[in-house]
């Protein structure tokens, strides 16, 4: 019996042994003998900023107690320090509209030109008109897709600059019905989109 054991014994030696050495052999052919590899580093993207300012400092329109045929008009200067080319549009957001809201009977002329401040319109020079309808045909402009213009920017490092003379008539044939009315609060946008 005790030779039959030993018999068993040396059997199962060698075929542990040979599953070592097996297992060494894949792992030495699972290395490869030869590398080489390369490096290109320092990788980055850096995206341009698009900057628009105003030189104003309160609204362009904010009257009272205005009769058919009031009229008034006020420039505001754009500006432009953006390094790369730009497409400007001008669009609105409006407030809640009041209950007697008038918008319909008050024009609004916009001129795109140079000079003018938001001080004075005296050195105003126009280039193109841009709109001319009423307030109320304005405010359906909500957004860069169907606001007015564009008007281009080339992008440099200096400053560039547009003015807009904004130009606004309480409309002559308004009617009794209008008295005591008034507009929605609207804020005027102009955006830059490369």
């Amino acid at each position: 019996m005790r030779k039959s054991w030993i018999v068993l014994t040396g059997q199962v030696l060698p075929v542990v042994a040979g599953f070592v050495l097996s297992g060494g052999l894949v792992w030495q052919a699972s290395h490869s003998a030869f590398t080489a590899t390369t490096s290109n580093t320092g990788n980055s993207v850096g995206a341009a900023t698009l900057n628009l300012t105003n030189d104003s400092t309160g609204p362009l329109f904010a009257i009272t107690n205005a009769v058919p045929g009031t009229t008034g008009s006020r420039c505001i200067q754009i500006s432009s320090t953006s390094p790369v080319a730009s497409a400007v549009k001008l669009y609105t957001a409006a407030g809640t509209a009041p209950a007697n809201n008038i918008s319909a009977y008050v024009g609004i002329r916009i001129e795109r030109g140079s000079g003018g401040t938001y001080d004075s319109c005296t050195n105003f020079t126009p280039a193109a008109e841009v709109f001319d309808n009423t307030l109320a045909n304005l405010i359906t402009r909500t957004n860069y897709d169907n606001g007015i213009g564009p008007w281009a920017l080339s992008g440099t490092t200096t400053t560039e600059t547009m003015s807009f003379r904004v130009t606004w008539t309480f409309a002559t044939n308004a009617p009794d019905t209008t008295q005591g009315g008034s507009t929605p609060t609207v804020t005027l946008t102009w955006e830059a989109q490369s």
